[in-house]
This record gives C-alpha cells, structure tokens and sequence, in this order.
C-alpha cells in the first residue's frame, strides 16, 4: 500500500493536456473534464464511464492510457455509443448530424450561428444585432448597460421652483 502512494506521488503530474486545455491534477477527473469548453458534468461523467476511468480519481495520478482512452472518447462521443441526447449540437442544420463540438470549434461554430441568423434577417438575428436580450427577457429593468446612457425619472424645468402649490 505504502508502495502504491509512493509510485503515484513520482508519476503526479500538476497539469493534465486533453483537449488542448490545461487541467488541474489535484481536481477529480470528472470535475476537470467540465473546464474544457462545451464539456458539462454529464458529459464528462458519460465519457470516463465510456473510457473506463474512475471519476473520483484525482486528473494528476492518469497514466499516458487513460488520457488516450478519454482523449479518443472525446473525439468522436458517437463510435464509443454516448447517446446523442447528450451532445451539444443535435441536427446541425447544414449536414443534419448530431455532433459534439469543443473548445474553439464551440465558438467558431457559435459566431457562425449568429452571422447566419443576421444575414437571413430572423428574429432572433435583428435582437443580436441591435445588442437587445434574444430569449424574451424583460427590458424595463435590465440591460440598460447596452442601451447607452438612458436617463430614468424626471427633469424639471430650469425655472421652476420647488414648495409653491
């Protein structure tokens, strides 16, 4: 037992690659794997169940196989049978394909996503470009940072006077 601990101290690594992100070695592998961009929780646990990685194991104590095995999962969620509810982009409307995007491919494919409804003059594509909210909130109370300087309440004349009535 002694030898164990002694062995996964030598091979401890602070920082953990996948998906050309950094992760903490002293966090559980299921809660690193949520600081990749477009990974959630459930995600994460789906992949390690699928890649056969203990999720309260700590990310710095992975050998080389584990992060292949995770890193292989990620690349294609669909051939390691994760259920394509769980993916982030379901029938993308170019191919018609479920798929899971991450990292810079989540923003490229995001910002695309806006200029396209923009171009095509949709609803939703008039509210992005004139800064308002795009999801139905309310826009008495909020969001006055993005109207510019708005002033609230009432001005009185230069020369009125106050008390007389």
């Amino acid at each position: 037992m002694a030898e164990q601990k002694q062995e996964s101290a030598e091979n401890f690594r602070y920082f953990v690659r996948i998906a050309n992100t950094d992760l903490d070695g002293n966090k559980h592998i299921l809660l690193s794997l949520g600081k990749i961009k477009g990974i959630n929780i459930m995600f994460a646990n789906a992949v390690c169940r699928m890649a056969g990685v203990d999720i309260m194991k700590k990310t710095g104590t992975l050998s080389d196989d584990e992060v292949k095995r995770i890193e292989e999962v990620l690349k294609d969620p669909a051939k390691h049978r994760i259920p394509a509810w769980l993916f982030n982009r379901r029938k993308d409307p170019e191919t018609g394909e479920s798929g899971h995007l991450m990292t810079s491919n989540l923003i490229f494919t995001h910002e695309n996503d806006i200029k396209k409804m923009k171009k095509i003059r949709s609803y939703k594509g008039q509210r992005h470009a004139s800064g308002h909210p795009v999801r139905g909130q309310r826009t008495k109370s909020n969001f006055r940072k993005n109207k510019g300087k708005v002033s609230l309440g009432v001005k009185k004349k230069a020369g009125a006077s106050a008390g007389k009535g």
